[in-house]
């Protein structure tokens, strides 16, 4: 698909990785990039299209499919991590996990594939991560969200085939963002994860393994 000319949604816009995508959309010339966050005011990159969007709140969904019905580039991008094991962790912020990295994607999907289908086709980018694949004492709440959706992603990538509609999965290790903050891991460029991203997207790829991390986390399921 060509970023260059396209219309893109991004989610989560305001920080991290959702603002590095949305400056580099720009950068790579397409002609409009929705930039989208629960406080919009907080989103502060000039030349976007500034929307409110929970992606937890189906009222908000609808409301954004409506107002960007010129979308053809769509990137799920909005995360949380509550820092929560499943045992023993909050059931409250557990279910918000799921509730926004497999029903928040969810939502969005079905409120823009129409979109996507009448402009086209276009592509949808959800990003995941290592944790998709394996889990982490401390954030199991995240990856078994993660899981979630992954399969999520592989089981729209085969129901949009029809309308055309590439559908590509983001999968990396930590990034330098503000979610990341209070870990003592090593963490990736978020500039270079938003970069490889894109370059995926514009190779038609349905996967894109970012680090080592991710592709040893794939590579074990096998074992």
């Amino acid at each position: 698909m060509q970023i260059s000319g396209s219309t893109a949604l991004v989610t989560g816009a305001n920080r991290g990785l959702g603002r590095h995508f949305a400056r580099q959309l720009l950068d790579r010339g397409a002609a409009k990039v929705y930039a989208t966050a629960r406080d919009p005011e907080r989103v502060d990159l000039p030349g976007v299209e500034v929307l409110p969007l929970d992606v937890t709140d189906p009222a908000q969904v609808a409301a954004a499919a409506a107002a960007a019905p010129d979308v053809t580039l769509l990137i799920n991008n909005a995360g949380i991590a509550t820092a929560q094991n499943l045992v023993t962790g909050d059931l409250a912020k557990i279910q918000l996990e799921m509730g926004t990295h497999f029903f928040g994607t969810l939502g969005m999907i079905r409120a823009f594939a129409p979109t996507l289908a009448a402009n086209g086709g276009g592509a949808i980018l959800n990003v995941l991560s290592a944790l998709s694949w394996m889990p982490f004492d401390g954030a199991n709440a995240y990856s078994a969200a993660k899981a979630a959706q992954w399969s999520l992603t592989n089981a729209v990538r085969v129901e949009l085939a029809a309308q055309r509609t590439l559908v590509t999965a983001l999968h990396l290790g930590a990034a330098d963002t503000d979610m990341m903050a209070g870990w003592d891991v090593p963490k990736h460029d978020p500039a270079e994860v938003v970069r490889a991203a894109l370059d995926g997207i514009q190779a038609r790829r349905t996967e894109v393994l970012f680090d080592q991390a991710s592709a040893q986390a794939k590579a074990a399921l096998a074992g």
